[in-house]
């Protein structure tokens, strides 16, 4: 029956399928991956086993959130290049809604007390998410000193200078395809004497951005915005989206070094909101992206924002699938993302420093005269309290490996009684 389908009929099929997934998606890319696999192999039979884990290896390889390429993969399998864009676009537009509609209730009722402390007990969990990333990633692919060395290098840049995560980036897949590059049997490792070389050139190019106002909120539709912001969000995001290797949560840094620091269209706490709401979405945590269009420039914003982050990866399923089955077998091409993974690490874990703090209330001061560096917080009882949240954050997702879509409305319930309990009191 399936070989007799028309085109048409397996292009519609999809449509209500990824509509599906999208909307009921919760628990992160491991998740979704594991419902088409249900979907598509085991009660259908559209994709084979092979082609199915084929794809999964291809979609590994290429930038970008992997469970979302691998609808637009399923999809592109199914019926073609157009197949690939109806169940991209399926997949994301429900999660898409949710994000927007959260980001309005998030900006409309900003500074009211009980959001307050629903986002008091978020953020602490949402840092917890990114710091059992980091966990479960360097246990993954930091096998020898010199991954160490890569990662050190792209933490110290990301947290003490402004080189782009994106140059840092290309800079440790460089040395990636030196260190670990093709070898005839019996030559020495790279990798046993000339990382520090090659990792010391690139660190005088690390210098200091300037500082800006925060920007103000655009209105919903983001009408008197959009032509001023069009292209800037367009470019940005298309640069973000190229570079996602690793995993969704790379889009911390690359955001966070960018939008917080440099562009200034949000504040640190703004940011840790919105990777929260896109954590409470079930789409992938990418669509933090949308979050930061609507501030800037409101729903166009946001729909700017996700085209061009998605953009990347329909174009390397639609326009390169049969080239990137060669692709990926390419020993050069691992050697890059190995030096890559472990820029990623690094610089994960450095974009979270400046969230923990904004997450516990806790703010830095530096005495160049002593030398010393001050904390201070103006609740210690709230900065004890996400403090607690955090480490039993990291205990469920690391021990007992909760999946997050739990650990979220867990943590703003919590912060809502606590935040209630406070103002009583």
């Amino acid at each position: 029956m399936e070989s007799t389908s028309s085109f048409g009929d397996r292009l519609r099929q999809l449509i209500p399928i990824f509509l599906k997934l999208g909307s009921i998606g919760f628990g992160g890319p491991q998740a979704h991956i594991a419902m088409m696999s249900d979907e598509f192999v085991v009660r259908r039979g559209w994709i084979s086993a092979e082609a199915f884990a084929e794809g999964m290896a291809i979609c590994e390889m290429l930038p970008g959130p992997a469970s979302t390429q691998m609808g637009i993969y399923s999809g592109y399998l199914r019926a073609g290049q157009l197949g690939a864009l109806v169940a991209g676009i399926c997949f994301i537009a429900p999660a898409w809604l949710i994000v927007v509609a959260l980001a309005w209730g998030y900006f409309r009722f900003q500074g009211l007390p009980q959001l307050d402390g629903v986002f008091l007990g978020v953020s602490p969990v949402v840092v917890a998410i990114i710091l059992a990333f980091c966990w479960k990633l360097g246990k993954k692919t930091m096998t020898g000193w010199a991954k160490g060395a890569i990662a050190l290098a792209s933490f110290c840049a990301t947290l003490l200078t402004p080189l782009p995560i994106v140059v840092q980036f290309l800079i440790a897949g460089a040395i990636g395809l030196v260190l670990y590059r093709p070898s005839p049997p019996g030559s020495p490792s790279l990798s046993q004497g000339f990382l520090p070389p090659l990792v010391a050139p690139a660190l005088p190019l690390l210098l200091v951005s300037q500082p800006a106002e925060t920007l103000a909120l655009s209105s919903f539709l983001g009408v008197e915005r959009i032509g001023e912001f069009f292209l800037p969000l367009t470019l940005f995001f298309l640069k973000v989206g190229s570079f996602i290797f690793g995993g969704g949560l790379v889009i911390i840094p690359l955001l966070e070094a960018e939008v917080v620091e440099q562009l200034h269209w949000l504040t640190t706490q703004e940011f840790i909101n919105g990777v929260a709401i896109g954590q409470l979405s079930p789409g992938p945590v990418v669509l933090t992206a949308a979050f930061v269009g609507y501030k800037v420039a409101g729903v166009l914003g946001a729909l700017v924002s996700a085209i061009a982050i998605f953009a990347p990866s329909f174009a390397f399923i639609m326009l390169a699938a049969p080239l990137l089955q060669r692709l990926r077998r390419s020993p050069w091409v691992r050697a890059f993302l190995q030096g890559v993974t472990a820029a990623v690490l690094g610089a994960i874990v450095a974009a979270s420093m400046p969230l923990l703090g904004s997450a516990l209330g806790l703010q830095p001061t530096w005495d160049p005269a002593l030398p010393r560096l001050t904390l201070w917080t103006e609740s210690w009882p709230q900065t004890g309290f996400a403090a607690l949240l955090l480490l039993l954050a990291l205990v469920a997702l690391i021990r007992y490996k909760l999946p997050t879509w739990q650990l979220v409305p867990a943590g703003a319930l919590l912060g809502l009684i606590f935040g209630g309990v406070w103002a009583i009191s």
